[in-house]
């Protein structure tokens, strides 16, 4: 996924400007966005501003732009009154500028001329007033054919609302990335060269992780702290310790009562057969259908095989039977 967001943003002509990245908390898409910004970074064409979804999109890009690049710091002090937003020194000879729509497009029009780009990322991205009408501007920069970039990443839920919000049937049409699980072979493989595990107990701990990404990373943390060559109770409970506090609490809090509710059911088994699931809960497929359909929308639940239920996330059983207690 890296090496292809990668290729296509370096790709002469353009081919996309805009990517998404969306999974449920966990799966990687902060290392991911990460990874990317770090090899981009090696390539001094490439200029990369971070932003929040709930901030003044357009103005912390210009503030970051100004303060973070020489020639950029030069060209606007030289040429633009920035002064109505805070910004640069104040040119007396020169009107302020008050649209940020003009600001941006003289900015770009700079870069562009240094053969350079900017990438906006902009992690955990929801659906804000200021992020919809970022992407809004954002459309209108492209259609100029101008060199700016955007990756967003977020939830499920919270991509979906924006791709869904009036006005940005661009975003919509954006790639999309969703976090996949993880190779377990190659999980597996890791564990038993790092951990100098046996194979049988790699195979065992990539299993528990179900490619996960964050439980990859506390097995093998857990499972090094100790020194063991086997799975303890003790790594099981600081693993359990690490999934609830870090992602499943958080997770679980978003969740309505219908769905916890069929949860307490569905993670009894690895695997349900949904006709099993409505008889255990006396319930029809219509009252099952809505909350079946959200649980897969936030990754919880794994859809792919018909009439079959499939709980995608690690140890969710023991978490699930914990709150119980």
């Amino acid at each position: 996924m890296i090496e292809d967001i990668i290729d296509i943003l370096n790709s002469e002509p353009v081919e996309e400007q805009a990517f998404k990245l969306t999974g449920i908390r966990g799966t990687g898409k902060t290392v991911t966005l990460t990874a990317i910004e770090r090899e981009l970074k090696e390539d001094d064409k490439w200029i990369i501003v971070d932003l929040k979804s709930n901030s003044d999109i357009s103005k912390e890009l210009v503030a970051n732009l100004y303060g973070e690049v020489p020639f950029l710091t030069s060209f606007i002090d030289a040429n633009l009154n920035l002064s109505a937003f805070g910004i640069g020194v104040n040119i007396e000879k020169k009107s302020p500028v008050i649209s940020m729509d003009v600001i941006l497009k003289n900015i770009l029009n700079e870069v562009q001329k240094k053969n350079k780009k900017v990438l906006v990322v902009i992690d955990e991205a929801r659906k804000t007033d200021e992020l919809v009408d970022f992407i809004q501007e954002f459309q209108i920069l492209i259609r100029n054919e101008l060199p700016i970039y955007l990756i967003t990443a977020g939830l499920y839920e919270d991509i979906e609302s924006l791709e869904n919000a009036e006005g940005l049937t661009f975003f919509l049409r954006a790639t999309k990335y969703e976090m996949k699980p993880l190779n377990l072979i190659v999980i597996e493989d890791d564990y038993e060269k790092t951990l100098g595990v046996s194979e049988d107990i790699a195979k065992e701990l990539a299993s528990q992780t179900k490619g996960y990404a964050f439980a990859y990373q506390a097995f093998g943390k857990y499972m090094w702290e100790s020194g063991e060559k086997e799975i303890s109770k003790s790594v099981y409970a600081l693993v359990d310790e690490a999934l609830a506090v870090k992602v499943y609490d958080k997770i679980w809090s978003e969740l309505r009562d219908k769905e916890k509710w069929y949860l307490n059911f569905i993670v009894k088994k690895e695997s349900m057969a949904a006709t099993e699931l409505l008889q255990l809960t006396k319930t029809n497929h219509s009252e099952w259908s809505e909350p079946r359909k959200r649980l897969i929308e936030k990754g919880i639940l794994d859809g792919s095989e018909r009439g079959v239920v499939k709980v995608r996330l690690p140890r969710f059983k023991e978490y699930v039977e914990a709150r119980q207690k």
